[in-house]
């Protein structure tokens, strides 16, 4: 079993607090309304919404994969972390689970530098390829963007 970590980081115009309002605490509703190719459905199977939910994400037409299992391992709406764990999903065919923790602070112009951190822990002595890793960034980094045009679309959203 092999540990693969990766940091990124994503700008945007929008103050941290709007963002974080919208990408995490109302994702459920909102991405699957933004990207309804990539995200179909997102229900709570078990908890309140904070640590220890878990969530299941059912992927839209756009996904070659069903489904996944999120749990919230933290949330902090007042520091703008958050951070939770794939536990469970036809997404995770070689890897035993993928873990993010993010953050969203506030950068020099009054946006937002959202800077996250995944781990990826592999089954056996499966070898993860950075073209996959690069796929899932793309991935994430289109539903950041599309979080924030919708955003910037609806100025009187997410106050």
């Amino acid at each position: 079993m092999g540990v693969f970590t990766h940091e990124s980081q994503e700008t945007s115009v929008i103050p941290p607090a709007r963002l974080f309002k919208a990408f995490v605490l109302d994702s459920d509703n909102l991405i699957p309304k933004v990207l309804p190719q990539a995200i179909k459905s997102t229900e709570i199977i078990e908890g309140n919404g904070g640590p220890g939910t878990i969530k299941k994400i059912t992927f839209g037409e756009a996904s070659k994969y069903k489904y996944s299992k999120h749990r919230i391992d933290a949330l902090d709406p007042e520091n703008c972390t958050y951070s939770f764990s794939v536990i469970e999903g036809d997404v995770l065919t070689d890897i035993e689970n993928v873990s993010t923790e993010t953050k969203f602070v506030a950068s020099p112009d009054g946006g937002t530098i959202m800077k996250s951190t995944t781990k990826y822990q592999t089954k056996g002595d499966f070898q993860l390829k950075e073209e996959q890793v690069q796929a899932a960034i793309e991935k994430a980094t289109g539903l950041f963007k599309a979080v924030e045009a919708y955003l910037l679309a609806n100025p009187d959203l997410y106050k």
